[in-house]
C-alpha cells in the first residue's frame, strides 16, 4: 500500500539517537517512543527529534558532526546501492534518483558547470534547517571519500545559510573551503572526479539493490519522473524521447523541462540504462548481434561504438574480462 505521508528511514533517525548517546544526552521519551524499529519515521517526528537534539547538545556544529559520523547503513538500501555503483558519478546519479528512500526532507540534483560537477541539495523542511543541511553535506563529503578509498578531493562546499561557528572550524573538520550565503547548497568538484572508481563496486549487487529501491519507491508512492523513464527504457530500449513522453502523457518538450528540474536529461538517463542492459546481456552470454537489435541500435557497429564510449573497450574485450 502506498503511503504519501512524508517520512524518513528509521535508520537515519538512529544516527541521531546514536549521536545523543555518544554525548550522554537523554532525548524525550515522548519522541523516542514514536520511533518504531523497522518502520519509517514521519517527517514531523524527525523534525522534533532534530529540535530536541540540537537544543540539548548546545553545540553550533552538532549537525556537521552527525554528518561526519554517518555510516552507509544509516541511508537504508539506497546507501548500499550508491557504493555498489562503478563510479562516483554513477553513485551520485543514483542518489539523485533514489534519495526518497532515505527521506522526503529534500531533493538532490547533479549539474555540469564548466570543468566542475556540482551536487546540489534543496531542503524541504522548516526545523533546524542549517544544522540538517550541514549534516547532509558533511555526510556526502565523508562517504564519497570512503567510497573512493580516499581519492575524492572536492573543490568547494556551498552553504546558503550563514556560518554557525567560526569558518575555520568548518575547514578543519571538512578539509576544504566552505562558502556561506551561497545561492544554494552544493558540493562542487572536478569533473574528472566523477570517473573515480568505487572500492565497493559490485554490478550484481547494484542491480539487485536497484530493484529493491524501485520497490521501496513504489511503496512510498512517489517515484520520480527520472525513475519512471528509466523503467520505460529498460522495458522498451528502442523507444526514443517522444515515444517515452507519449507513454507518460506529456510532450517531449515538457519532459525535458521536468527532467531539468530533477537535474538530469533524457539522453543521460537513456544512455545509462542502455549501458546497464548491454553489460547485463553480455554477462549473460548473449550474442552481440542480438544485443544490438534488442537495444534498438541500427547496426552492430553503432552498438560497438557506443559500448566503447561507455566502457572504454569493445563488447568482445568486455566479455573476456568477466
Amino acid at each position: 500500500m502506498n503511503d504519501s505521508t512524508p517520512s524518513v528511514t528509521h535508520l537515519y533517525a538512529q544516527a541521531i539517537l546514536q549521536a545523543a548517546r555518544r554525548r550522554g544526552l537523554t532525548l524525550p521519551a515522548s519522541v523516542c517512543d514514536r520511533l518504531v524499529p523497522g518502520q519509517r519515521v514521519p517527517l514531523e517526528v524527525q523534525d522534533e527529534l532534530w529540535g530536541h537534539y540540537c537544543r540539548l547538545a548546545d553545540e553550533p556544529l552538532s549537525g556537521l558532526e552527525i554528518g561526519l559520523a554517518l555510516q552507509i547503513g544509516h541511508l537504508d538500501s539506497a546507501g548500499m546501492l550508491l557504493v555498489s555503483c562503478d563510479t562516483l558519478r554513477e553513485g551520485l546519479e543514483a542518489l539523485v534518483e533514489y534519495a526518497p528512500v532515505i527521506g522526503d526532507g529534500g531533493e538532490f540534483s547533479l549539474s555540469e558547470e564548466g570543468d566542475l560537477l556540482c551536487l546540489y541539495y534543496q531542503p524541504g523542511y522548516q526545523v533546524r534547517v542549517a544544522e540538517r543541511v550541514e549534516a547532509v553535506m558533511a555526510s556526502l563529503v565523508r562517504l564519497a571519500g570512503w567510497a573512493t578509498g580516499g581519492a575524492f578531493a572536492p573543490d568547494t562546499l556551498l552553504l546558503s545559510h550563514r556560518a554557525l561557528a567560526d569558518a575555520t572550524s568548518y575547514r578543519d573538520r571538512l578539509g576544504m573551503p566552505v562558502v556561506f550565503g551561497a545561492d544554494r547548497n552544493g558540493l562542487c568538484f572536478g569533473g574528472d572526479q566523477g570517473n573515480l572508481p568505487l572500492i565497493q563496486a559490485n554490478s550484481a549487487l547494484r542491480d539487485h539493490l536497484r530493484q529493491l529501491a524501485d520497490y521501496t519507491m513504489d511503496q512510498l508512492g512517489h517515484h520520480s519522473l527520472s525513475a519512471q523513464i528509466c523503467r520505460l527504457v529498460r522495458e522498451h530500449p528502442g523507444w526514443g524521447k517522444e515515444r517515452v513522453a507519449a507513454d507518460l502523457a506529456i510532450s517531449g518538450r515538457h519532459l525535458n523541462r521536468l527532467l531539468a528540474e530533477e537535474g538530469v536529461s533524457f539522453k543521460v538517463l537513456r544512455e545509462r540504462e542502455l549501458h546497464r542492459l548491454a553489460c547485463e546481456q553480455l554477462r549473460a552470454g548473449r550474442a552481440v548481434a542480438r544485443i544490438t537489435e534488442s537495444l534498438g541500435f541500427s547496426e552492430e557497429t553503432a552498438f560497438v561504438r557506443a559500448f566503447r564510449r561507455w566502457e572504454g573497450m569493445t563488447p568482445a574485450r568486455f566479455r573476456e574480462t568477466i
